[in-house]
């Protein structure tokens, strides 16, 4: 299994990123997806879920219209569109199955929103 995490940066606070998420050694299309995010001195959170097929999202109350998760099963890889950005959106971003399967985390991507 192989994750890799793309499209971080540094912005101003209310700007906007888009991350993606390669994945490979597995069998993409058949598990739902997340975004976790974890902040210094703070435990790694779940921040979005989209379903196999993409026909169902679901977001951390805190990112709720703000932030959009979609996917590309021909490509293997899932997206992270994040809009408005608060400087408590600050963290590293990982991308994996939903529940972590296969137990296992990618490098991620770090995001910094600043004021």
């Amino acid at each position: 299994v192989r994750l890799v995490e793309s499209g971080g940066g540094s912005v101003q606070a209310g700007g906007s990123l888009r991350l993606s998420c390669a994945a490979s050694g597995f069998t993409f299309n058949i598990y739902f997806m997340s975004w976790y995010r974890q902040a210094p001195g703070k435990e790694r959170e779940l921040v979005a879920t989209i379903s196999s097929t993409g026909g169902s999202t679901n977001y951390k109350d805190s990112v709720k219209g703000r932030f959009t998760i979609s996917r590309d099963n021909a490509k293997n890889t899932v997206y992270l569109q994040m809009n408005s950005l608060k400087p408590d959106d600050t963290a590293v971003y990982y991308c994996n199955t939903h529940g972590n399967y296969f137990g296992s985390w990618g490098q991620g991507t770090q995001v910094t929103a600043s004021s």
